[in-house]
C-alpha cells in the first residue's frame, strides 16, 4: 500500500490471509524524507517480488531486500531509478520500471548490482529501445513521457506498459512492438491464457480479453463503497485519491486472480464463473491505495 497525504504514515507492507480475512502489517512506511512533487511520486512502497528466501520491495528510487520475517538484508540505489512502480523476477534478474526515465532497469540477483538498462522511446506510432549502462553518467534524461509502470517477462520476451504507451508493448531482445492496444490509464497489464489481463483503472474494473472468442472476455467491477462510509474523502493536489481506482494484480491460477482497488481493498475474482469470490478491506481511507500484489511463497 502507499499513501497520498503528507504528514501521515504512507502505507506499508501487509500480509493478507484471504481465507481467514486476517491482515498483518509487516512494514509501516512512515519515512519523513518523501518527495511530494507531482502525481504518483515518492509516496511509499511500490512493487514486490521474491527470489528464494529474499523479499524484494521497491520504493521510488531504492530497492530493498528483506528476509521472510522482514528483517532488512540490504538496499540499493541507482541514479536512473526514479518513481519505480512494478518489479518482476525472471531468471537471475530482477527487472524494475523506472517511470521517471521511461526505462527498465535490470538488477543482477547474484552480483547484487544494476547491470543493464533500456530506455523506451516513441516516435509517432513506433517504439525503440535504447540500451544504456546504469553505472555510467551518460544515460537518458528524466522526462516521464510514457509513464511506464508495469513489467512482466516470460520465455517469449519482455512485456511492458504504462499510462501513455497506448497498450502493452513487447520487447523480443531486439525490437519493441505493440502487442495489444489497451484503454488509457491501464495498470498491471500482462499476458494471460490466450489474451491479456489488466486493470482498467479509468473504468474501475479488472479485465481479461482473449484472442479466440468474445465469450471469454471479462470485466470484473471492483467493489463499490457508499460515500458516507469513506474516510477523508478530500483528495490530494492530483485528484487521484478516489474510491474504486483499480490497481494491483496477482494471478493465482488459470481462472482465479486477486486485484486491488481503493480504498485499500483486495478482491478475489473467479474468471471462469464471472464472479467475485471475496474481498478484504484494509482501510476506508481512500488516500491509501493498493499498489503491488504478490502471492506469499513462504509457510
Amino acid at each position: 500500500m502507499r499513501g497520498s497525504q503528507q504528514g501521515q504514515s504512507h502505507g506499508g507492507v501487509y500480509l493478507v490471509d484471504l481465507a481467514r480475512k486476517s491482515v498483518v502489517q509487516t512494514i509501516d512506511w512512515n519515512r519523513s524524507d518523501i518527495d511530494w512533487h507531482g502525481r504518483g511520486w515518492d509516496r511509499g512502497l511500490r512493487g514486490i517480488a521474491f527470489d528464494d528466501e529474499i523479499v524484494f520491495i521497491a520504493a521510488s528510487d531504492e530497492l530493498f531486500a528483506y528476509s521472510p520475517d522482514f528483517q532488512t538484508i540490504g538496499s540499493w540505489r541507482n541514479p536512473y531509478l526514479k518513481h519505480c512502480h512494478e518489479i518482476f523476477v525472471h531468471g537471475r534478474t530482477l527487472f524494475l520500471t523506472s517511470t521517471g526515465f521511461d526505462s527498465i532497469l535490470a538488477f543482477d540477483l547474484d552480483q547484487r548490482e544494476f547491470h543493464w538498462a533500456m530506455q523506451v522511446q516513441q516516435q509517432e506510432f513506433q517504439f525503440k529501445g535504447v540500451i544504456f549502462d546504469p553505472a555510467a553518467s551518460d544515460g537518458p534524461l528524466m522526462l516521464n513521457k510514457l509513464h511506464i509502470n508495469n513489467i512482466y517477462c516470460n520465455s517469449n520476451g519482455m512485456y511492458l506498459s504504462g499510462l501513455r504507451t497506448g497498450g502493452m508493448l513487447h520487447f523480443n531482445g531486439k525490437t519493441i512492438l505493440m502487442s495489444v492496444e489497451l484503454p488509457p490509464g491501464t495498470h498491471n497489464a500482462r499476458p494471460f491464457r490466450d489474451g491479456v489481463i489488466f486493470n482498467d483503472s479509468a473504468a474501475n474494473a479488472l479485465r481479461y480479453s482473449g484472442r479466440s472468442t468474445d465469450a471469454e472476455d471479462r470485466a470484473m467491477v471492483v467493489p463499490k463503497y457508499n460515500a458516507d462510509d469513506l474516510e477523508h474523502v478530500d483528495t490530494d493536489s492530483s485528484g487521484i485519491a478516489r474510491a474504486g481506482f483499480a490497481r494491483g494484480l496477482c494471478v493465482l491460477s488459470d481462472t482465479v486472480v486477486a486485484g486491488g482497488s481503493s480504498p485499500s481493498t483486495i478482491t478475489l475474482y473467479d474468471l471462469a464463473h464471472n464472479e467475485r469470490l471475496l474481498s478484504v478491506n484494509l482501510t476506508m481511507d481512500i488516500r491509501n491505495a493498493i499498489h503491488g500484489l504478490a502471492l506469499w511463497p513462504f509457510e
